[in-house]
């Protein structure tokens, strides 16, 4: 699966939209990367842009809006009521998928380092990219902002993480930092009462309430030794929250800001406000969610309530997600579409005519028309995920048989695995026309040459070994999932052991389709031993396919 980052780039302009534009056409010039959202404030003067894709590519993009940014906009004549310090201002990295936080910050240092040595723009790196702890605060790095720069950089203390200390004058200085995901998360309540919804918001939010004697609204504010008000911390770890009314609905609403979703989730929140409100006699009728989401933070919310319920958990990302938005409420106010909303989702619109995406009868035409693709390494794949699906569905049927409810998370488990092979053969369905594709590119290549001929017959003979790793890979999935079609068969719900049966038809199908295409594929690379080699395990993984189906197809006839 692809790593995906998010970049969220402050820029010192909100007022003229075409320094904005020429910024954004930056970034959208860099292929790999989606701009989701430019939002530019007046009286800030101060546009925030956010993009998301590989990191790489999102490297690229910062570094080009970085530097239109310090072309177009002269840090000598700006003015607003946002803390500022730089053209690009702050430049946050954020860990959408597949990535972690310790992978975002080593981008974040290569795009500081990028920008300090061929900008000459003083780089402060905060939060989880600082390399001094005070400098983690991003208040910290920007104290003074603007106005005081030259004066800082003078400072030996001051000096910058990346880039000289060379005080640019139009540019200024840019903060860049790795950090969690932000996600502004809003509970609706039935009441209008503002101050009911900041009760509840001072009981969960981080920073909590100030602790008074006697009376908690009306009495003596209680201070330390140092004179300092004491606080009572709320209930949820790195949240912020404050109560408020929203004409437009008529319902007083807790607008949280979830500033790490590692640490509190968005079920967590939601959880615990419903139960704080419950306690102070109010009810969470809902939530919304302002601006997008990671995939992974709706299908934890998804599992969260469906353990709750005992039910399965090996269902569909779909299912799962259609859970979350039931649970949470993320539709009362308004409908939510997570094509709309999960970052992920939005990304793969663009990837657009995916087999996958076709209905059975749009596939079935496809695979039967004078088109080369779908061809039978695609089937062979689908054939696979049809297999896991089927075995997926016993495990379900299972966990969810009247008398078998102590047994559901033992179903649920199987049920993840066969949900886990569906998904990954599915994506074989594609990547195999994508292999064939890469053949038919290679070939294009021109040969004019012999520098030409030499690097076209080695993009012939790399895309040749992809097209044997895809179908081999595919194999080794349908194989692997026999394991779960062969329990399914022996412990699943007995109603539906002929499925799983047919699971294991369509799983050996797979696999021997599979490697007739890695065979065909291998007659055709010049490297012998990595093709002998993948012959010896594909004949190995037929042998033990044959010998897995027998023994499923036995219990099926047994119990039948």
């Amino acid at each position: 699966m692809k790593k995906l980052i998010e970049c969220v780039p402050n820029f010192s302009e909100g007022n003229d939209m075409t320094i904005i534009k020429q910024i954004t056409d930056q970034i959208e010039s860099v292929d790999g990367v989606r701009l989701l959202d430019v939002d530019p404030g007046k009286a800030t003067n101060r546009t925030v842009v956010t993009f998301v894709g590989t990191p790489d590519e999102v490297i690229d993009a910062a570094f080009l809006a970085i530097q239109k940014a310090a072309e177009l906009i002269d840090m000598s004549k700006h003015h607003g009521e946002h803390p500022r310090f730089g053209a690009t201002d702050v430049c946050p990295l954020v860990p959408i998928a597949n990535i972690s936080m310790e992978e975002t910050v080593e981008y974040a240092h290569k795009l500081a380092k990028r920008v300090g040595e061929e900008l000459e723009i003083p780089i402060y790196c905060y939060e989880f990219a600082a390399k001094q702890e005070k400098r983690k605060n991003l208040a910290y790095c920007r104290s003074g902002e603007y106005e005081a720069l030259k004066e800082k950089l003078a400072k030996p203390e001051w000096k910058p993480d990346f880039g000289s200390s060379k005080f640019n004058a139009t540019a200024g200085a840019t903060a860049i930092s790795a950090r969690n995901f932000l996600v502004a998360y809003n509970f609706n309540l039935n009441t209008t009462s503002t101050r009911r919804a900041n009760a509840i918001a001072f009981d969960v939010r981080e920073a909590g309430r100030t602790k008074r004697e006697g009376n908690s609204v009306t009495g003596k504010i209680v201070k330390d030794e140092k004179g300092n008000p004491v606080r009572i911390p709320g209930s949820l770890k790195k949240t912020k929250a404050i109560g408020w009314y929203i004409e437009e609905y008529g319902v007083a609403q807790i607008s949280m800001n979830l500033t790490d979703i590692t640490i509190t989730s968005i079920h967590q929140a939601f959880d615990e406000v419903a139960e704080k409100a419950r306690l102070r006699g109010i009810r969470v009728t809902g939530s919304e969610l302002v601006g997008l989401v990671p995939l992974q933070a709706m299908l934890d919310a998804g599992k969260h309530y469906l353990r709750k319920q005992e039910r399965s958990i090996g269902i569909s990302e779909d299912e799962i997600i259609k859970i979350a938005i039931k649970s949470l409420g993320l539709d009362e106010l308004k409908p939510f579409n997570p094509k709309d909303r999960i970052i992920e989702y939005l990304l793969e619109a663009d990837n657009g005519n995916m087999l996958v995406d076709l209905n059975l009868t749009e596939f079935a035409n496809l695979t039967a028309s004078e088109s080369i693709a779908p061809g039978g390494g695609s089937i062979a794949a689908y054939m696979g995920a049809l297999g896991a699906s089927l075995g997926g569905m016993v495990a379900n049927l299972s966990a969810h048989k009247r008398g078998w409810d102590h047994r559901w998370e033992e179903f649920s488990s199987w049920a993840e695995k066969g949900q886990y092979y569906k998904d990954q053969l599915l994506k074989m369905v594609d990547e195999d026309t994508n292999a064939f594709n890469k053949i038919m590119d290679a070939f294009g290549l021109p040969k004019s040459s012999e520098e030409e001929k030499a690097l076209r017959l080695q993009a012939i003979q790399d895309a040749t070994k992809y097209a044997i790793e895809v179908p081999f890979k595919v194999m080794k999935l349908a194989y692997e999932s026999m394991e779960m079609i062969q329990t399914m068969a022996e412990i699943g719900n007995p109603n539906s052991v002929t499925d799983a049966g047919v699971g294991a038809l369509a799983a050996r199908s797979a696999v021997i389709g599979a490697f007739l295409n890695v065979k065909v594929n291998a007659a055709s690379l010049n490297d012998k031993t990595y093709v002998e080699k993948v012959i010896a395990e594909g004949n190995d993984i037929q042998k033990n396919t044959e010998e897995k189906e027998k023994v499923i197809l036995n219990i099926v006839e047994s119990k039948i």
